[in-house]
């Protein structure tokens, strides 16, 4: 009969560590190799003797790993050595090509060899003579065994042990030397001990796992379960750049390392836009001075955090890296996985270091006339997505940035890996600077995005007012149709004719150059008239929606200080007159009629303003933004020059009084199309809407992508036949909307835009025909003349790929904005790239990111930004994944403060809230909704609750009103688990506390604590309320793995002692809670003499 006893030892922590990443099945990348080149009069005895000498000496060349029933961890078996196993390969016949290709082909093979980890032998030696003269050592080992210090620690040992053989005195026995099972039983025990609990409260209070989410914008998602796929690419340093490093840090007393790290930070929050993460910075576990020659895996990553503000200089960032480090080095021996994730959801078998670092000096060991060197290393003790080695030998210093092939391309690395060396020379250049100050882009990528993604330069007309060019339609086409509403419509020559009538009328009351004149109609023929003839008279119109509140319309009108105001009988009554003349065109008509309809003469410019349109204010003000001619004639002109078929019919569906309105005014009646109004609210309708573009065959129209997709979903296709052209602008256009519209109408063009009111209402185009499905729908490329600039907040491009803040240049830049100069010095700025001076940049506040092609990808609000315990969180970003959900139609993030009166742990405190709505009735359930975010986004950006729709409430121009989302209920939300109440007094307790703590109404027994909105603050908060309320202690890490009533309470009850205390605690605090305050303090004093009795 077999014996089954297996005498071994445990795993050191690293083993361990490193033995749960492999069990997704074993992956041979986990390995660790040293090609080690001996040059010189080599004896081949005495180095076969020196590598038997060092394989006897060292337990750990002889160690494999055995499974023992029963545990999932195996243990590690020293075995006796069997002499050494060595393969050798005489190359030194071959002509020099052919021997180096024999050798790739060797070490090639080497490096996939797969290792039996139970049976052995786990150490690979393999002797290359490549002459006389040269030989090539190639030892492997698995990771489990070794590391890069076991790689240089057996340079130096076979060098000793080889000199030692050839002076003829072998090696002296007497050495004693730390065997590895030691050293790994010595880490257990330190871990385990609990008389020094400083190192583990050291390395829990950096708050590890929620920084350790670093997503490259560049990175592929995962599918499922990946296999680990490292590879590597090289650079070598310019050699005056090292000099310049080692000088420098010498001088600061920093190491070299930590400049390295400094730097490999800062590149990485440039390219992640991440100002807080943490990134794994290797050390080699070999502290003490009994440790440093010793051989096996000691080395392991601990955890740097990196704490960057675009503002903060390079030299105090290093000063505080290298603090860093010094106190992660004292403190090396406590770090352990497990102790990070007894406080945390996250299992420890998954956890690993995204990104990494580790810095290693190289040296050759000469022993009399034979050198011994490491010509190749390699050692893979972890997983990671990146890793930047720097590798330091006696001629150079080179860069190897390994990454994981399944998630990130080589493209993508080597543009990282030129990014760093850029990075490098100019923070050694100016070490004093800003640490988004350095530049990171080449002068080559520099000039594609400066100057190839907007080479947009053409002709525009100059010194042209936007009506004269409208007047020259009315001369060539008199009597084709220009403007319909309903049954009536007006020619080019009666628009042109009553235009010049107002227009004549209004210059009699003083209306010209730069004078404001309020429009305040529904819609109709003489609002287009009314437009037009202020535009003719020199002024600026100033619309008005009828819908916006009194307070609103006055509140303009007391800005802009408008001496006229053109209105209707029917809604004078609704206007303060604000010391403005009205004029109601229906009823004053006949008066106005006696003018000339000539054109009127005007010393209106290109410079003059046509109109000012009102935003929403950050201050809860309205703004004003003046536009002036020059900025319409261009805007309008490069709508000419991009659409090539010119306008037949436009359906304008936006409210004039909102920057949108402008494309179908201006641009049908500049191209000789003719312009359709829809009356008041029928936008609202898309029924109605489809009926109009049917009846009055509608082949141009632009509306929000929630309207358009309203068309496509209730209107027949039939009644949209006629389009032609349409465009979606104002927010996102989904990628499943451009889907069904190429299924429905590939033959109708559909349009992306986006521009602000500022930038004369478009900016930029996409043809959504060339749309790839699997990507977002883009915004484009910058229109005619006119710039997109994506800058970090030093006003540095960004690379391709990295989101930057959105500045627009170009003419169609409004001047300001109305009264407001220090608005507008803040918002327009300088232009730093412009080849004419005086020019400015808008900055919109917009996120956005160049794509390859140079196509540009909104990607939210820069100022939709909150704080989430600590987190900073761009609320655009967990709305566009949960967008790409199936089933969620549309949804608004908002960070709420919680509303609980009481001075409770949730009171006071912002919670992630999610408004959504659903495509249709067959509603996901929020635990679905919460999986899905948090499979994509870390854990602190998953929303604390779902609040389901009908749909989102909108102003008046279309766009979310998140003033208007309905507050929490604090209801119970719609979880996989049907609800159980409470079934006993103990539950009864637990569920009240957990209301308590997490501000919501009606929980369940079986109901996940995480689930409700629950996370690792809230977690210490429940324990400690517990342990008031029940007088008994939970661990923290109790709650994540029993994270229901049900499942702690049987816990609770495992111990008949504690259940009976616990129970009769839990059946005073329900009697307690269901008395008076009286006769609770009456009873509480009648216990209170039983007891003393």
């Amino acid at each position: 009969m077999q014996d089954t006893n297996i005498e071994g030892f445990r795993l050191s922590p690293q083993q361990k560590h490193l033995w749960l990443l492999q069990q997704n099945g074993y992956e041979p990348v986990y390995r660790v190799y040293g090609s080690i080149l001996i040059e010189g009069n080599i004896n081949p005895e005495a180095l076969n003797a020196a590598l038997e000498t060092v394989v006897h000496r060292y337990e750990i060349l002889n160690t494999t790993f055995h499974q023992v029933p029963g545990l999932t961890i195996p243990v590690q078996v020293i075995n006796e050595p069997n002499g050494l196993l060595l393969e050798e390969h005489n190359l030194s016949e071959l002509g020099s090509q052919e021997k180096q290709a024999k050798l790739e082909t060797l070490l090639r093979e080497e490096r996939h060899l797969e290792f039996d980890l139970e049976h052995g032998p786990l150490l690979k030696i393999v002797q290359v003579v490549l002459s006389p003269q040269k030989r090539l050592l190639h030892i492997s080992l698995p990771a489990l065994c070794g590391d890069v210090t076991t790689v240089k620690n057996l340079v130096n040992e076979i060098s000793n042990n080889y000199d030692a053989h050839i002076r003829g005195v072998g090696a002296n026995a007497d050495d004693e030397i730390m065997q590895y099972a030691d050293i790994s039983e010595w880490q257990n025990e330190v871990l385990e001990s609990e008389d020094d609990e400083n190192g583990k409260i050291y390395w829990r209070k950096q708050n590890i796992p929620d920084l350790l989410d670093i997503r490259f914008p560049f990175e592929k998602s995962p599918e499922g379960s990946q296999v680990f796929a490292p590879k590597c690419l090289s650079l070598e340093v310019d050699s005056a750049i090292v000099s310049k490093v080692e000088e420098f840090t010498e001088k600061k007393k920093v190491s070299v390392s930590a400049f390295l790290l400094a730097c490999w930070q800062v590149l990485l929050s440039r390219l992640t836009g991440q100002s807080s993460f943490v990134i794994g910075a290797a050390c080699d576990g070999r502290t003490y001075e009994e440790l440093q020659g010793t051989l096996g895996l000691l080395a392991k990553y601990l955890p740097v955090g990196c704490y960057l503000e675009e503002n903060l200089r390079f030299i105090e960032h290093l000063e505080q890296v290298n603090k860093s480090v010094n106190e992660n080095l004292e403190w090396q021996e406590y770090f352990s996985w497990d102790e990070i994730a007894a406080t945390e959801k996250s299992a420890p078998d998954a956890a690993f270091f995204p990104v990494c670092f580790n810095y290693e000096e190289v040296a050759k060991v000469v022993i009399n006339d034979i050198s011994f060197s490491l010509d190749q290393h390699y050692a893979c003790i972890d997983r990671f997505k990146v890793k930047c080695s720097c590798i330091r030998s006696e001629e150079s210093l080179v860069t190897e940035f390994h990454y994981d092939s399944n998630l990130i391309d080589s493209d993508n690395i080597e543009q990282l890996s030129k990014q760093f060396h850029l990075l490098l020379k100019n923070i050694i250049s100016h070490p004093e600077a800003t640490v988004g100050d350095f530049e990171i882009l080449s002068g080559e990528e520099r000039k594609q995005i400066l100057v190839g993604f907007n080479n947009t330069s053409g002709d525009i007309p100059e010194n042209k007012c936007i009506h004269h060019i409208i007047e020259e339609q009315a001369k060539s086409s008199p009597d084709a149709a220009a403007v319909i509403f309903e049954d009536r419509e007006l020619s080019y020559a009666e628009l042109n004719a009553r235009a010049n009538q107002l227009a004549h009328h209004l210059q009699k009351l003083g209306v010209g150059p730069e004078v404001p004149v309020g429009i305040y109609l529904d819609p109709s023929l003489e609002m287009i008239v009314g437009l037009l003839a202020i535009l003719k008279a020199g002024g600026a119109y100033v619309p008005l929606a009828p819908e916006y509140p009194p307070d609103r319309i006055a509140s303009i009108l007391k800005d802009t200080q408008a001496p006229v105001l053109l209105t209707q009988t029917s809604l004078q009554s609704g206007v303060s007159k604000n010391g403005a003349k009205l004029i109601c065109l229906d009823s004053e008509w006949e008066k106005i009629a006696i003018e000339s309809d000539e054109n009127p003469n005007t010393d209106v410019t290109a410079e003059n303003l046509a109109y000012i349109i009102f935003t929403s204010g950050s201050t809860g003000r309205p703004k004003g933004v003046p536009i002036s001619h020059q900025n319409l004639v261009h805007s309008t002109h490069a709508r000419l020059t991009y659409y090539k078929e010119p306008v037949n019919r436009f359906l304008l569906l936006s409210s004039f009084s909102f920057d949108s309105s402008i494309v179908g005014l201006f641009w049908s009646l500049c191209s000789g199309g003719t312009l359709v109004l829809p009356e008041a609210g029928l936008q609202r309708d898309p029924q109605q809407v489809a009926e109009l573009i049917s009846e009055k065959k509608i082949t141009h129209m632009l509306g929000l992508p929630s309207l358009y997709s309203l068309l496509l979903a209730e209107a027949g296709s039939e009644k949209l036949s006629s389009l032609d052209t349409i465009i979606v602008a104002g927010e996102a256009c989904p990628k499943d909307l451009v889907k069904r519209h190429n299924e429905l109408f590939p033959r109708i063009k559909l349009y992306n835009e986006y521009g602000p009111t500022e930038g004369t209402v478009w900016s930029s185009v996409y043809d959504c025909s060339s749309q790839k499905l699997e990507m977002q729908v883009p915004i484009g490329n910058p229109i005619l003349n006119s710039q997109i600039y994506l800058l970090n907040a030093n006003m540095r491009p960004v690379p391709v790929g990295i989101a930057g803040e959105l500045y627009i240049g170009g003419p169609g830049l409004t001047r300001g904005y109305l009264n407001r100069p220090e608005l507008a010095a803040d918002m327009l700025v300088p232009n730093p790239f412009g080849d004419k001076p005086g020019t400015r940049l808008y900055r919109t506040g917009d996120l956005a990111r160049y794509l390859p092609d140079g196509n540009i990808e909104f990607l939210g609000r820069a100022d939709h930004q909150v704080k989430i315990r600590g987190y900073r969180i761009e609320l655009g970003e967990i709305e566009t994944v949960l967008n790409q959900h199936a089933a969620v139609k549309e949804n608004v993030i908002v960070a709420r403060d919680s509303s609980s009166e009481q001075e409770t742990p949730a009171g006071g405190e912002q919670r992630l809230v999610a408004y959504v709505v659903l495509e249709n009735a067959e509603q996901p359930k929020i635990t679905e909704l919460r999986s899905f975010i948090n499979e994509r986004l870390p854990e602190f950006m998953v929303p604390s609750f779902f609040v389901l729709l009908q749909s989102l409430p909108l102003t008046p121009n279309g766009k979310v009103d998140r003033n208007a989302l309905p507050e929490l209920d604090h209801a119970r939300p719609d979880l996989e688990e049907t609800f159980v109440g409470p079934r006993n007094q103990v539950e009864e307790v637990l569920t009240g506390i957990w209301t308590e703590i997490l501000d919501v109404e009606k929980i369940g027994v079986h109901d996940n604590f995480f689930e409700l909105g629950g996370h690792s603050i809230l977690v210490t908060r429940l324990v400690s309320r517990i342990r008031d309320a029940l007088q008994v202690e939970v661990p923290l890490r109790t709650i994540f793995e029993m994270p229901t009533v049900a499942e702690l309470t049987e816990m609770l009850f495992q111990d008949p002692e504690k259940k009976y205390k616990i129970e009769k605690t839990a059946q005073l605090l329900v009697r307690l809670a269901n008395l008076s305050e009286a006769e609770a303090a009456a009873m509480l004093e009648e216990k209170s003499k039983t007891k003393s009795n």
